[in-house]
């Protein structure tokens, strides 16, 4: 499908012209709920897949299983290998809902607290195997709590999955809402272009792996009116001698997912192994250093993951193909169909 040229632009990415707006309504669009995708795919790699060639300014529908022949001989793929924790608890009486984000010390963690208005300093809770109290509230909100001992969040927790799924973990959510390579745990989220991969379909690809913990940010929408404006989460994030070596090497590097996107821009090329925390936010005027393709996820509206997507490809054009894929029917959000930017 070819698409009209975009309009002139102020900068040039990727040998691609892009119009910027930093206003955030408009990396809006409109999605049918019954599109939401709160189930996976029977099967995992049956999803469909958008394909968008920007140098020619052109969509075509594809699907995940043609994923190794479209990225080409000079590829290395680089994947997110972290692993949800099942994170969200409930204290005891079934009031208070905490969702463990980080430890930051001995049997103390950050969380998300739900009502903020019972866990006021001072408050205490209790979960299975621990009782806790509120030692600070942080400037967004979330409170540092203390426990009297070791918290087993295997025990006690249960896998976090995204608001828009509108249910309670099920069965198939213990292992469909992780990837296949997950290794290295600390996320609250899945990275979700990583769920498309089967062992088959990874053993036919160059391929390396970077960690980076999928935050609370991932469900929090951009409320400022000015793109500019909003305040970015940090992530922590680690790369591994053998990783570095293989990126360092490779001729094209093929991000799966926005989180592998930020670990390699926030680095660039060449990259040292270590480990650190970013806060990098890509929207329209940001020039890759990295990364040169892209598989992705469909994301919310006016989030920072759609502006992600919109700096690499032009927002025009993002949301064409958004359109387009409304118009056919893909299926949206973390269980839902993928889209490749060649």
């Amino acid at each position: 499908m070819a698409l009209d040229k975009p309009s002139p632009a102020t900068f040039k990415n990727n040998q691609s012209v892009h119009p910027v707006s930093l206003l955030t309504n408009d990396y809006d669009y409109a999605l049918p709920e019954e599109l939401i995708a709160r189930h996976p795919a029977p099967r995992r790699g049956q999803s469909r897949m958008l394909v968008i060639h920007r140098e020619e300014q052109r969509i075509e529908h594809r699907h995940f299983t043609d994923f190794p022949a479209l990225i080409g001989p000079d590829a290395l793929v680089v994947l997110n290998n972290t692993k949800v924790i099942p994170a969200r608890v409930f204290s005891n009486d079934g009031r208070i809902e905490l969702l463990f984000l980080e430890a930051v010390g001995e049997n103390t963690w950050k969380c998300m607290v739900r009502p903020g208005r019972r866990m006021r300093v001072g408050q205490q809770v209790e979960i299975p195997g621990a009782k806790g109290r509120v030692l600070e509230i942080c400037p967004d909100g979330e409170r540092i709590i203390g426990f009297d001992g070791p918290v087993d969040l295997d025990k006690a927790g249960e896998l976090p999955l995204p608001p828009y799924f509108s249910r309670q973990p099920q069965a198939e959510d213990s292992d469909r809402y992780q990837t296949v390579y997950a290794k290295e745990r600390g996320a609250v989220a899945a990275p979700t272009a990583g769920l498309h991969f089967t062992p088959e379909i990874l053993a036919q690809i160059p391929h390396a792996f970077v960690t980076l913990h999928v935050g609370v940010g991932t469900f929090r929408p951009v409320q400022a009116e000015v793109v500019t404006e909003h305040r970015m989460h940090s992530e922590r994030y680690h790369i591994l001698p053998d990783a570095a070596q293989a990126i360092n090497a490779a001729r094209r590097i093929v991000a799966i997912g926005t989180t592998t996107t930020r670990v390699l821009e926030s680095c660039g090329r060449p990259l040292l192994p270590h480990e650190g925390a970013t806060d990098i936010f890509i929207y329209p005027g940001y020039r890759f250093r990295a990364v040169d393709a892209l598989l992705t996820n469909f994301h919310l509206p006016k989030s920072t993951l759609l502006m992600l997507v919109s700096a690499i490809v032009g927002r025009e054009l993002t949301l064409h193909a958004y359109a387009e894929a409304v118009k056919e029917r893909y299926r949206f959000f973390s269980y839902g169909d993928c889209m490749l930017i060649l």
